[in-house]
């Protein structure tokens, strides 16, 4: 399902980005300026990095932002050849308007090779004067130092709870859409600070029912309840490893969860438990140790059953 909602709630001004107060200030002040140096922002999924980008180029350009603002996916084209061809040959035209540069947006420019990240750095040089590059990057470690070096760079943070309940409060308005407080709990914790996630939830829960609460959102989003994922973890720190065995089998057959999922929701459930806190931190470590298993290909079942044995094995070292 095309999520149209992330397009039609895209702010149309850096005034409407729902949090990152700090870069926001930062970014409108070269907007009234009227000039930017080359700018990198880097960050996690869904916090404003591509609307921010967009954001800018409306307020400069206006009507013509368009014409001036190139925008490429560097993780579907990520080669030398296409910093040589597509970007060169849009960095050295002229611009349109009296702003007196363009805008190329290269998005997910980690992805980008280290020959192309080379080769960048020297377009970026040659052709400031009439273009300015913006590069998206969730990890900013992957981009060459020559380049950071060329940028002001801005890193954007998952955003607040309250940041994202407005949001979703705001499109539920519009959308005529009754939303429960049970709905809007559970979106915030499933987007974890992603509001291209918490949107997308959002949407998918709508095309089910217009009466949204908890039930509807996880049903429709495939997800577990974190009480679930909690009851499993208990049952097995209080020893009953096959009971814990039968909930885990559900998670897989009845949600079709991964081995992964499953254990980044654990682990956020670990803190909430009543538990001595060195014993969440034996807990953690199992976690962490299972998830590398699972990265080097190991079978999801028995890493994860295994899991279960030691946290077993944990809480039989404080169970009275």
């Amino acid at each position: 399902m095309n999520n149209i909602w992330i397009e039609k709630y895209r702010p149309k001004s850096l005034k409407e980005v729902v949090g990152h107060k700090e870069i926001v200030e930062r970014l409108s002040a070269y907007v009234r300026a009227r000039n930017l140096p080359h700018l990198l922002f880097a960050g996690p999924a869904g916090t404003g990095k591509t609307s921010c980008a967009i954001a800018i180029a409306r307020e400069l350009f206006g009507d013509t932002w368009r014409q001036n603002f190139h925008e490429l996916n560097a993780s579907d084209e990520r080669g030398i050849n296409v910093v040589r061809g597509k970007i060169k040959d849009f960095a050295r035209t002229a611009p349109i308007g009296d702003v007196g540069f363009k805008i190329i947006f290269l998005d997910e420019a980690d992805a980008l090779t280290s020959d192309a990240q080379a080769a960048l750095r020297r377009t970026m040089e040659m052709y400031s004067h009439i273009c300015r590059f913006i590069l998206s990057a969730n990890y900013s470690s992957k981009i060459i130092e020559p380049i950071q070096s060329r940028c002001a760079i801005f890193r954007f943070k998952p955003l607040r709870d309250e940041d994202v309940r407005k949001l979703i409060l705001r499109i539920a308005d519009a959308e005529n859409l009754e939303l429960k407080e049970d709905a809007i709990d559970a979106i915030v914790f499933l987007s974890r600070g992603d509001l291209r996630k918490a949107i997308n939830a959002l949407q998918v829960a709508a095309s089910v029912s217009k009466k949204i609460d908890a039930n509807v959102v996880y049903e429709a989003t495939s997800s577990v309840r974190p009480e679930e994922i909690k009851c499993i973890v208990e049952e097995a720190l209080r020893g009953k490893f096959l009971s814990a065995r039968e909930g885990l089998k559900d998670l897989f057959i009845k949600y079709g969860l991964s081995g992964e999922d499953i254990l980044k929701q654990m682990h956020q459930v670990i803190f909430d438990l009543a538990i001595p806190e060195e014993k969440k931190i034996e807990m953690v470590e199992k976690i962490g140790e299972t998830e590398f298993r699972l990265v080097e290909g190991g079978d999801e079942k028995i890493q994860l059953e295994a899991l279960l044995a030691k946290f077993a094995l944990i809480g039989k070292s404080f169970r009275p």
